[in-house]
C-alpha cells in the first residue's frame, strides 16, 4: 500500500485523502493537511514511485487509482478527494474505475485530456545532479540552475532530494518511461455522478 502521512483523528465525516502531482510527496501538503485536520481526519499519501511508496514500472493512471482505492479501502472504504494535477488525474480515474470509494472529489489544475507538454527535460536536470557528490541542499540548487532557471521549481524539485540517503526519492526511470501515460488520459468510457469541484491556475499552462 502507499505511504501515508495521516493528520487529525478519525470522525463521522468521511477522510480526505489528498493525492500529490508528478515529483510530489505527501509532505508538500503538510501545511494545508493540518489545517483542514481540525474537523477531520486527513490522509496525504505518496503516490507510486515518489516519497516512500513502492517503486514500480507501471504508472498509468488505472494503477494510480487502484492504489487510491486500497489507501481508501484502509480507512473505512469512502473519502473526499483532492487530486493535483497527476494526483488529479488519479482522482479522476478513482472516481470512474471504483465509485463506491469518493464521496466528493476536487481536481486542482488538470483536466481529463492529454497534454502534450512533457516534464522529461525536469528530469533529464535531476540526472545530471549526482546526489552523493553534494552536502548542502544549495550545492544542488546550483548544478540545477543551469538546466532549470525557475527558482520555485528548483526548490519544489529539490524536496524529493534525500541528502542523508544520498538519492532522489523518485522513480526517475519509470517516470521518464512512463511519461507518455502520465501526461495522457486513459479515456475511460464511463461517467462519474460524484460532486466535482474544479480549480484551474490563473498563471497555468
Amino acid at each position: 500500500m502507499l505511504n501515508t502521512v495521516l493528520h487529525g483523528v478519525r470522525t463521522e465525516r468521511p477522510p480526505l485523502l489528498i493525492a500529490h502531482g508528478l515529483f510530489g510527496s505527501a509532505r508538500n501538503w503538510g501545511v494545508i493537511a493540518r489545517r483542514l485536520s481540525d474537523e477531520r481526519q486527513v490522509i496525504a499519501v505518496d503516490m507510486r514511485n515518489h516519497g516512500d511508496s513502492h517503486w514500480h514500472d507501471s504508472h498509468g493512471y488505472p494503477d494510480l487509482a487502484h492504489d487510491l482505492a486500497e489507501v481508501i479501502d484502509a480507512h473505512g472504504g469512502r473519502a473526499d478527494v483532492v487530486g493535483h494535477s497527476m494526483g488529479g488525474k488519479a482522482a479522476m480515474t478513482l472516481a470512474l474505475r471504483h465509485p463506491e470509494t469518493v464521496h466528493r472529489l476536487v481536481v486542482a489544475d488538470i483536466a481529463p485530456v492529454a497534454y502534450d507538454h512533457t516534464q522529461a527535460h525536469l528530469i533529464h536536470a535531476m540526472r545530471g545532479v549526482d546526489p552523493a557528490a553534494l552536502d548542502k541542499r544549495s550545492d544542488a540548487d546550483a548544478a540545477l540552475a543551469a538546466a532549470i532557471p525557475d527558482a520555485p521549481v528548483r526548490a519544489f524539485l529539490l524536496q524529493s532530494l534525500d541528502l542523508k540517503e544520498k538519492c532522489w526519492r523518485l522513480n526517475l526511470d519509470a517516470l521518464e518511461a512512463e511519461m507518455p501515460q502520465i501526461i495522457g488520459w486513459p479515456g475511460i468510457e464511463a461517467e462519474a455522478g460524484h460532486p466535482t469541484l474544479f480549480l484551474a491556475g490563473g498563471d497555468s499552462d
